[in-house]
């Protein structure tokens, strides 16, 4: 892996780190702003049970006084009743006396029922004051965990800002400044290829992309611009073993080859098309599907016209109409393209496969002397 794709690499997990640990930071305030918010709620219910004490002694008191300002009506309409000369004079001092009476055992009523609410509001005022004094540890041991958390947070930012800027150092910066315009607004300004696929954006890519990728070069997605890395340990060609192969198919009038090297184009793609007495030969880039060279023709079919093209080449699976080519013009169609290279991954995968061994040769193996 290149220089600058590592450095990329250790870049975005910086980045991805800070962009962390910052939110983390910013989160802290409010939670403490939450703790203390659930504290003043506590504290807002021990005040409440408070509050409603006093005011069931107010009330009290209220009505004690009301019942010794009655006795003391009682007792001047009594000193009154001794010096009136009249019946009626009387019957109405003796009918004010028993309001006032009335209003005394209204009064002691009610005093008796604020006497037995009061055991219910002083349980309500010892169990607030527990409550608050238990969330007040607790609440004190979360803040001070959130402190530390906190300090703990700005030492690795601290860390990873140097590694930050030391893998940034280590970066082109041309390449620099291409990650950071496709950072500012994907997020991530660098992504792994696999399976033919950008993991960012889970888009295909084309087939000479990959290979570029594959190849170390410095090549971005097309879909999402991110600059893209290929890590061959994240790779599964055994997956490819799955899907058995189909051979071509020997005597074919038409037969594709791919050739690691071919003069100084490199990689190809050759395709030899049998028709009547000669048959003609067309190359093309594996990378890019462009066309190379002018359509080649000779006499006889391809094994015996082009000998020399079959040497050290892969036999791959392919069959158009000769019409369709000639249509194709100077460079494959995509689908082909992908076609060709999904054939020669699983003739990859084939050759690099041990081979399989039959039961009969299994046994032979085993017991030499069956043979």
């Amino acid at each position: 892996m290149v220089p600058d794709i590592q450095n990329l690499i250790e870049l975005q997990r910086a980045d991805r780190e800070i962009l962390r640990l910052k939110e983390e930071i910013a989160a802290l305030p409010k939670r403490v702003a939450a703790i203390e918010e659930r504290l003043a709620g506590t504290k807002a219910g021990l005040d409440k049970a408070k509050t409603a004490v006093k005011a069931d002694e107010a009330a009290k008191r209220k009505h004690e006084t009301a019942i010794q300002e009655s006795q003391q009506k009682i007792s001047k309409y009594r000193d009154q009743s001794l010096e009136v000369k009249t019946n009626e004079q009387y019957k109405a001092l003796m009918h004010e006396i028993q309001f006032a009476e009335q209003d005394i055992r209204a009064n002691e009523d009610k005093i008796l029922e604020l006497m037995v609410n009061a055991e219910a509001r002083e349980k309500d005022v010892k169990a607030a004051e527990a409550k608050l004094k238990a969330e007040t540890a607790e609440i004190e041991k979360e803040k001070v965990q959130a402190r530390e958390r906190t300090a703990e947070d700005e030492k690795q930012m601290g860390e990873w800002s140097a590694k930050r800027e030391s893998a940034r150092s280590g970066v082109n910066p041309d390449v620099l400044r291409q990650y950071d315009r496709v950072a500012k607004y994907r997020g991530t300004g660098i992504s792994e290829v696999r399976d033919q696929k950008c993991m960012a954006c889970q888009v295909m890519l084309r087939p000479q992309t990959y290979n570029e990728v594959r190849s170390d070069k410095l090549v971005s997605c097309e879909s999402c611009q991110r600059i893209l890395y290929y890590d061959p340990s994240h790779d599964h060609p055994a997956m490819a073993t799955k899907k058995r192969r189909a051979h071509p198919k020997i005597e074919a009038s038409q037969a594709w080859y791919y050739r690691a090297t071919h003069g100084e184009e490199g990689e190809v793609f050759v395709v030899f098309v049998n028709g009547g007495a000669e048959s003609s030969r067309r190359i093309y880039d594996a990378a890019s599907g462009r066309k190379v060279g002018d359509t080649l023709v000779r006499e006889g079919a391809y094994r015996l016209a082009f000998p020399e093209e079959l040497t050290d080449s892969v036999r791959l699976n392919g069959n158009w109409p000769e019409a369709e080519i000639e249509e194709w013009g100077v460079e494959l169609p995509t689908a082909t393209l992908d076609a060709l290279h999904r054939d020669l991954n699983l003739a990859r995968v084939e050759a690099a496969a041990p081979p399989k061994h039959s039961k009969e040769e299994a046994v032979t193996a085993e017991h030499p002397a069956a043979s």
